[in-house]
């Protein structure tokens, strides 16, 4: 999968590497577990949502709040999925 990502995709603005460049060399170099994954997940999803609650970028309220919801769906079913593993 290393390959996909520094082949397919192409670097950011003025030369820099793409978001996904980084997030994968940072997740490679760190070895982040999936729960530590869904736990940063779980945080950065309610940061976003007292981001909305708060008033927060007004013209972006509804995107930003189907992007939480829908964010707190996938968290929902990856501790589903990581609960039935543990458990086999």
């Amino acid at each position: 999968m290393e390959s996909m990502t520094s082949s397919s995709v192409s670097a950011g603005s003025a030369g820099e590497p793409s978001t996904a460049e980084v997030d994968s060399a940072e997740v490679s170099s760190t070895e982040v577990s999936t729960a530590e994954l869904v736990e940063q997940l779980r945080a950065d999803r309610l940061w976003l949502l007292q981001q909305i609650d708060g008033g927060r970028w007004p013209e972006l309220r509804l995107d930003l709040a189907a992007l939480e919801r829908e964010l707190g769906q996938v968290l929902e079913q990856a501790q589903e999925k990581l609960n039935l593993g543990g458990n086999r």
